[in-house]
């Protein structure tokens, strides 16, 4: 016997489930967010939920929005159970489950962006906030600016009133709060960036200077777009644990999450229209987020790089795995520890060698079986941000590239479109057929690897790092990937 989820359901939830500590029915609507993904639900939900329960801030609730199409089967899952969800912890000993209810809704998801339009004309939504993936924010990798000659920006900036892209409904959103007389809201980025807030504001402000100056002066002298840290590794969520999450708790969720216990949230405290009282959930609250952005976005993330491109190739399926191959784990300890973690600022009150050693537990956790491919995903937009940052600066510093260049043969090779042994890898990121097609050409000619100057800039045609890569990628087509990690470490 099992309990589908619903607001009439929260006072019969199955032993051992916790309810949201608060009255679900009585909350109203301060956040509109973008992006009802699993990390959103596991992460930013999640302390909402709490600080609305610990502290009574009812007037929090999130707003839940999409513009995939693949978000209107999400919406309609969720309307079906009220809007609320499971959110699993789990670890090598324990599994603890609890329903999450800071959600008050899910708008329609529809070309043009109009129910979002509509509902941040109230007043009453003070914060946008959003996850879009690392690609989705029209960042020039080679630059580092916002990318306003991409089509879709480009037909936003000419149909101001029919937006392609979040950013040209967020300038619309702005535009009518601006001839209403209505404060702005808050603009929060909860993607893992580097200076996600400055990102998010280029590409807002980019829209919106190229339609209309004195809105985009408007904007830069009204909204505010706080930096954020944010961190919890949450898996994809299959059929086989939705079914075991029914089995072991008789909780039947039509889109469960399941995540590792840790969690962090860094933020700065700029919010002129409010916000919940996070703090009192553990949310960090600083004057300078970007030295905990570097240790997490080089370590952890740079870290799942390390990790993901050769356990790929052997044909390991879960991160937790990769950590128990010798050669995987070796290769991961020496880069961070010779290449990463010397490349990583200072962070207040933080030993960077104690947080990469729990970054390591984390990584082992079983329970958590963090996919390979999901990890490789979208390398294309990843890699200039989680390791050839770290590349860049230890050819300025004159410090060793050895192991981020082989990382970035190993990215290489994988992108050829199978694992050793000849099994095929499927399509892998949003230009996995230019990819593919680069990939082979370097096998004969690395530089048709390197040449991508919007993923690679300088770094491409620095000759150290350039020799070091075609020393590797040469060293993995000719002796295989487990005697090239080898090869490293002895080296």
């Amino acid at each position: 016997m099992t309990t589908r989820l619903a607001n009439a359901a929260l006072d019969s939830l199955p032993q051992g489930v916790s309810a949201p500590g608060h009255d679900h029915a009585a909350l109203t609507a301060g956040i509109l967010h973008v992006g009802m993904g699993n990390f959103h639900r596991a992460h930013q939900a999640v302390y909402v939920d709490e600080a609305i329960a610990k502290c009574g801030a009812t007037d929090w609730g999130i707003l839940g929005s999409g513009v995939m199409p693949a978000d209107a089967q999400m919406r309609a899952d969720l309307e079906a159970q009220d809007f609320l969800y499971s959110v699993t912890e789990e670890d090598a000993e324990t599994a603890q489950t609890r329903v999450v209810g800071s959600m008050t809704g899910f708008l329609p998801v529809e070309k043009g962006h109009a129910p979002i339009r509509q509902a941040l004309a109230d007043p009453a939504i003070r914060i946008v906030s959003m996850t879009l993936t690392e690609g989705g924010y029209f960042i020039d990798s080679a630059t580092g600016r916002f990318g306003e000659d991409h089509p879709s920006i480009r037909a936003d900036i000419a149909r101001p009133d029919r937006p392609e892209t979040i950013f040209g409904a967020l300038v619309a959103a702005l535009r009518d709060r601006r001839a209403a007389g209505q404060s702005p809201f808050t603009v929060m980025c909860c993607d893992n960036l580097p200076h996600n807030g400055v990102v998010t504001r280029n590409a807002v402000l980019g829209v919106a200077r190229a339609q209309d100056e004195a809105l985009a002066d408007w904007i830069a002298d009204n909204v505010a777009f706080p930096n954020g840290m944010v961190d919890r590794i949450t898996p994809a969520t299959t059929p086989e644990r939705r079914d075991a999450l029914a089995a072991r708790t008789g909780v039947q969720d039509a889109r469960p999450v399941f995540c590792e216990p840790f969690r962090q949230w860094v933020l700065e405290d700029n919010f002129p229209q409010g916000r919940p009282p996070l703090e009192e959930v553990g949310v960090q609250f600083v004057p300078d987020v970007a030295p905990y952005e570097a240790m997490k976005i080089r370590i952890l993330n740079g870290g799942h790089a390390l990790l993901a491109y050769p356990a790929g190739l052997m044909g390991i399926q879960s991160v937790d795995e990769a950590m128990e191959h010798p050669l995987v784990v070796g290769f991961l300890d020496k880069v961070e520890r010779e290449e990463i973690i010397p490349a990583v600022p200072p962070v207040p009150d933080t030993s960077l060698d104690d947080y990469y050693d729990l970054i390591r537990e984390r990584f082992a956790n079983p329970k958590v079986g963090d996919a390979v491919r999901r990890i490789c995903f979208d390398g294309s937009n990843k890699q200039a941000k989680f390791i050839l940052n770290t590349a860049a600066d230890n050819l300025v510093a004159g410090r060793s590239i050895a192991g981020t260049a082989l990382q970035n043969a190993l990215w290489c090779r994988y992108c050829v479109g199978e694992i050793e042994g000849g099994a095929p890898i499927e399509p892998n990121d949003p230009i996995w057929d230019r990819l593919t097609e680069r990939a082979r050409a370097a096998r004969e000619d690395p530089q048709a690897w390197l040449g991508m100057a919007e993923i690679y800039g300088a770094t491409g045609t620095n000759a150290e790092f350039a020799g070091a890569f075609t020393d590797w990628l040469n060293a993995l087509w000719r002796d295989g990937t487990a005697a090239t990690l080898a090869r490293y470490l002895e080296e």
